[in-house]
């Protein structure tokens, strides 16, 4: 029985973002993580290719942020682009530093690798399992921090704002901590914070088929928009242009870094096709290489391609790619002597909370972080390797905000939070409603809101998840709270949320790409804004 919590800081979510935040906080206050599952199940946990940032000499800061800017279609924030690219490297050393192995070459430089969108070579690495050493490195000094506290097991049911506290009379929109579920005890309670920092991660299984861990329901989005948050650009989502195809596999990110290694996307019948869809062939952009992938399965009927990269030394293989062969390898897939079956699946949410330069969001001590967040960078379409790098700074420039404002208090109000309130509501044993409502979400989005779109396929998929949500609404207001009907409620707004900006934006641009509007990459800062009118 834990009861309710006092902090300084309270963090949603134990990524990269979420951990470098808690350290470069750490000096100023205690810290509390919240954590849906182990304290490394995260998206980072799962990032395969890289980080990348300038080291290289031949490599310039602009020639980055004119490929960020390219990929973003016009879309990206400029200011938050140069921010991105100018920090990251002071970042990257300091992951280094930390004591993440990043890959070297015999001279002990930085061995960087290049990725599609990418004119030189700036990812760093650490094999092909990138995002496992950080998440493990910045575990590690986590744990060392005697005033950082990790609550496994425990997922977010909402941030607390003034319409949760006793005395609602003339108070500003901000936080004061969230309401918490111990999902082995079923347990609810508040934690009372001085800051709230969202860095929850994606929403990839809103989608049937993901990159992305079971744990990526997009809470810290779905529960920002309720408080009140602008939510900006969410009809951007990215997918990775090549994930495993097989009938025992889940879907399983095979890294952009082999084609950078040379892999060669093939029809079925062995016919290399990328040069028909953009002169960077294999290296173009992700919604370029993604939407030719879907535009060559439906023409001639077929439920994937093939990455061919047997054209390379065995040895050479192995050495770069050692997950991905590791992992084909038990699937019966040696893809050192046969192509990899591949097909897009969904990977990364460009969209989210909206920020500015800080990490701060429009509501009073909350702020986001990651892919939570949406800084700027992105735009229309993530560069690839860009993701990492932007938790980095970020969660710097959280720190830095934090520590140039005046002492931090919890306010008046924080005393007048009420214990979570479960009256009338009553254990269920009906698991198959939400598991039939998530399977629906799940096929609505995938069916209509998948890489290439319509107006008529938009309608359509808001007026049934309208439907769905109203059930949810009523299904959580008179049952127990429980995580699976958490990240259904949550990634039904997600859903909702990722219809509604698809269906204001009149044009295909980007990831998002409708047939009733012919493409147009001519630059443009109109951006999709969403606000609760409930907040």
């Amino acid at each position: 029985m834990i009861g309710r919590i006092k902090t300084d800081f309270l963090i949603i979510g134990s990524g990269v973002s979420g951990l470098f935040t808690a350290l470069k906080v750490a000096p100023l206050g205690d810290v509390v993580i919240v954590t849906k599952k182990n304290d490394y199940e995260s998206n980072t946990n799962y990032a395969q290719g890289g980080i990348a940032s300038v080291f290289a000499s031949s490599d310039k800061h602009q020639e980055h942020i004119e490929d960020t800017l390219l990929a973003g279609a016009g879309l990206c924030d400029p200011e938050a682009v140069r921010i991105l690219v100018e920090e990251g490297p002071i970042r990257v050393q300091e992951l280094a530093d930390l004591g993440v192995p990043f890959n070297r070459d015999s001279q002990g430089n930085l061995d960087l690798s290049r990725e599609g969108g990418h004119r030189k070579n700036r990812i760093v690495h650490s094999q092909d399992r990138t995002g496992f050493a950080v998440e493990q490195t910045l575990l590690e000094r986590v744990k060392s921090k005697g005033n950082i506290k990790i609550l496994e097991n425990h997922a977010l049911i909402d941030l607390i704002t003034r319409h949760h506290l006793k005395s609602k009379d003339h108070l500003p929109l901000r936080t004061y901590g969230a309401y918490i579920l111990d999902t082995e005890t079923s347990e609810v309670f508040p934690i009372i914070s001085k800051k709230t920092i969202l860095t929850s991660g994606g929403a990839g299984q809103v989608y049937l088929h993901s990159t992305n861990p079971t744990i990526a329901t997009g809470d810290g989005v779905a529960s920002a928009y309720r408080a009140g948050a602008v939510i900006r650009n969410m009809e951007f989502y990215q997918f990775h242009p090549t994930s495993l195809y097989h009938e025992q596999g889940n879907s399983f990110l095979i890294t952009e870094a082999v084609r950078g290694h040379g892999g060669i996307l093939r029809e079925l019948n062995g016919r290399p096709f990328m040069q028909d869809y953009h002169e960077m062939k294999e290296l173009a952009p992700r919604d370029i290489v993604a939407r030719a992938i879907d535009d060559v399965m439906k023409k001639r009927g077929e439920t994937h391609v093939l990455l061919d990269i047997t054209h390379k030394p065995a040895n050479d293989i192995i050495q770069h790619f050692p997950s991905i062969y590791e992992k084909c390898k038990k699937l019966g897939i040696d893809i050192t002597t046969e192509p990899i079956p591949v097909v897009p699946a969904a990977h990364y949410m460009c969209g989210g909370v909206a920020t500015d330069y800080f990490g701060k969001t429009g509501i009073e001590s909350l702020y986001a972080c990651g892919e939570t967040a949406s800084t700027g960078v992105h735009g229309g379409n993530r560069l690839a390797s860009n993701s990492l790098l932007e938790c980095l700074v970020f969660a710097d420039r959280i720190a830095k905000d934090v520590s140039n404002q005046p002492t931090m208090t919890y306010f008046p109000e924080s005393d007048s939070v009420p214990d979570w309130n479960k009256e009338g509501t009553k254990n269920t044993e009906e698991w198959i409603l939400i598991s039939h409502d998530l399977v629906e979400v799940k096929t609505i989005m995938s069916d209509y809101v998948g890489i290439v779109r319509s107006n008529l396929r938009l309608d359509r998929a808001l007026r049934r998840l309208n439907l769905i949500a109203e059930e949810i609404k009523d299904y959580y207001n008179r049952t127990t709270v429980s995580v699976g009907l958490l990240e259904l409620r949550n990634l039904t707004k997600v859903a909702q949320l990722i219809v509604r900006s698809a269906i204001l934006r009149k044009e295909s641009r980007g990831l998002h790409f409708s047939t009733d509007y012919p493409e147009d990459r001519t630059p443009s800062r109109v951006d999709t804004n969403l606000v609760s009118q409930s907040a």
